[in-house]
């Protein structure tokens, strides 16, 4: 007797995705200092037909959720990993901005370790590691 190869979350994911119609996620990723390049990218994508996903909380800008440094601090941590699930979500990454951080850059070296085609708004911050690399 025989037994299904069991499929891996990956797989998983896609073959959900797929019996969902779910065809084109995209996850864009960089500084909030480019939240208004952001907004801009995501209308271009939805239109596109894309269902975008971005970062929605800018810690830039004060608010008392965040005043306190330990609960900023904790929620910078809950953010950045709600992000890495927004990537494994994604079928491809999307940097925008013309400045690459520390934080995006382990966002795009975690979407090229998932093998997530990363493009770019500006292709000249790609911090390298070519491999992977799309243009949309």
């Amino acid at each position: 007797m025989t037994y299904p190869e069991l499929l891996t979350p990956e797989e998983k994911l896609a073959d959900s995705k797929e019996r969902l119609g779910i065809r084109d996620v995209v996850v864009l990723c960089g500084s909030m200092r480019f939240a208004a390049e952001m907004a801009e990218v995501a209308i271009v994508e939805s239109v596109a037909g894309a269902l975008v996903l971005k970062p929605d909380c800018n810690m830039k800008i004060a608010r008392p959720l965040w005043a306190d440094p330990a609960d900023a601090e904790a929620i910078k941590v809950r953010l950045d990993e709600q992000h890495r699930q927004k990537i494994r979500l994604a079928d491809r990454v999307l940097v925008v901005g013309s400045y690459i951080g520390d934080s995006t850059r382990s966002e795009i070296a975690y979407a090229r370790e998932l093998g997530k085609p990363v493009a770019f708004t500006h292709p000249e911050v790609d911090p390298g590691e070519t491999a992977g690399v799309a243009q949309r």
